[in-house]
């Protein structure tokens, strides 16, 4: 009987399922949506499993300014400057260019060993630095070469200063070693080389030390005066190439330089870097000054150079009359 009545309701010729039968049907189809979403979910996170990840591009935060180039606050050493594809053709042409007229520099002219010496610096700087880029985009070996020559043709210093400004960022903001530039140039090389890395040390002082205590302390710490020498042909060559930093970098930079460089170059009686330092500040500090006083200063070149002229030529006269040769010219009156 009860086998029957379950032969009855499950048999086609049944009217019509009830109701539990149709809620039955329904939760069952639910049921089934529900199984298949779990397995669309797996799925999809396979694909995205399976999906390439897009790439990063690897690069350092740059300064600068060391350089910085040219920040003085001087950033976590290996990520001061900017990592950049590497040299191209042609800005190789134009660093080797750069080099060649660094050789011709100098008076007299090079042996064959201090040639050598130079030449081993120049290629080791330009390995070292060939994914560093300035905040100008060049390739940062500029900067060193360019310092290297300030050195030799506006300071009058020899192959081992030259040889030191070109590694002066070495030690410091890449992988070579204090070790291996003391094996392949020597000790006084080395010692200078770290000097300059001790005397960058302690620029955090600035904020907390009197600009004259300062000075002292910097000068203490060069064993030998070239560390300076170096240091301020570094800062002229970054102020001299400073138009594209932010501007709170530049007022830092102009504010130290006026304060702390400029005095430095003076005292070391570098007059004419000392007056180019202190215009430069200016030009940061004060742009619009800085502009009308160049402006009025070209407009009367042509008249200073008559009354120079005018002025020299009885003296010249004099001099070559009394049978002394000499040399006599005049100079324009610094900005600042």
């Amino acid at each position: 009987m009860s086998s029957a009545k379950v032969k009855s309701n499950n048999s086609p010729e049944d009217p019509g399922k009830t109701d539990r039968g149709a809620q039955k049907g329904k939760a069952g189809k639910k049921s089934a949506k529900s199984e298949s979403k779990p397995g669309e979910k797996r799925r999809k996170e396979d694909k995205k499993a399976k999906a390439p990840k897009p790439k990063v591009a690897n690069a350092q935060s740059s300064d600068s300014t060391k350089h910085s180039d040219t920040n003085p606050t001087r950033e976590s050493s290996k990520t001061r400057k900017s990592r950049k594809p590497e040299i191209n053709s042609e800005e190789l042409e134009i660093i080797q260019q750069q080099y060649r007229t660094l050789v011709r520099s100098f008076e007299p002219k090079l042996s064959q060993a201090d040639r050598k010496q130079l030449r081993m610096a120049f290629d080791l700087a330009t390995d070292a630095h060939k994914d560093m880029r300035r905040k100008s985009g060049e390739p940062y070996i500029l900067h060193p070469i360019e310092v290297a020559r300030i050195v030799v043709k506006e300071m009058g210093l020899n192959i081992t200063a030259a040889v030191c400004a070109l590694l002066h960022d070495v030690a410091e903001d890449t992988e070579v070693t204090l070790e291996e530039i003391q094996r392949d140039f020597g000790k006084k090389v080395r010692r200078i080389v770290d000097g300059l890395t001790k005397v960058n040390s302690v620029f955090d002082l600035t904020s907390t030390v009197q600009v004259e205590t300062f000075r002292k302390l910097l000068l203490s710490l060069a064993d030998d005066v070239r560390v300076i020498l170096i240091k301020i042909a570094d800062r002229l060559h970054n102020m001299r190439t400073m138009d594209s930093m932010p501007r709170h970098k530049q007022l830092k930079i102009a504010s130290e330089t006026q304060f702390l460089y400029a005095p430095l170059a003076h005292r070391l009686g570098f007059y004419g870097i000392k007056g180019e330092l202190e215009d430069l500040s200016l030009k940061y500090r004060e742009p619009v000054a800085y502009q009308a006083i160049r402006d009025k200063l070209q407009d009367t070149r042509r008249e200073r150079t008559r009354f120079i002229n005018e002025f020299i030529r009885p003296i010249k006269v004099s001099l070559e009359r009394e049978g002394i040769q000499a040399h006599i010219f005049g100079r324009p009156k610094a900005i600042s």
